[in-house]
């Protein structure tokens, strides 16, 4: 499979969980972040802000992908928002259920690891 093959797929996860997100922040929201704390409306309008940045970032990947400088550049810019995620879920995992510290580093420190792996192939395609 290609970078770019896998950077599309990257990104239409990240669309698809986005949109997740924006439909129903406090379902999605409550497996990262606990129940109690997904009830909460500033953390249903951060989740909101998140999903949004999130479908963004993949639109800006797909419309990006062809073009050899930009599309890597996009794609970093991605990898470090994951990188965020999981570095602000350490920060505060005293405060989240053990098995959303876990899957959120997983998820978003993987994604951040496969984002500048996929940032570099498309800089060298």
């Amino acid at each position: 499979m290609t970078a770019r093959r896998v950077a599309q797929l990257f990104a239409v996860g990240r669309i698809a969980l986005g949109s997740a997100v924006l439909a129903a922040p406090e379902s999605v929201t409550a497996h990262w972040l606990g129940e109690e704390n997904a009830r909460n409306g500033a953390v249903k309008d951060l989740g909101r802000g998140l999903a949004a940045r999130d479908i963004a970032l993949a639109v800006a990947v797909l419309q990006t992908l062809d073009d050899p400088v930009l599309g890597p550049r996009v794609q970093l810019g991605a990898a470090f928002a994951d990188a965020a995620d999981a570095l602000s879920t350490i920060l505060e995992r005293d405060s989240l259920p053990p098995i959303g510290v876990f899957g959120t580093v997983a998820i978003a420190g993987g994604s951040a690891l496969a984002g500048l792996y996929l940032a570099h192939r498309l800089a060298h395609a």
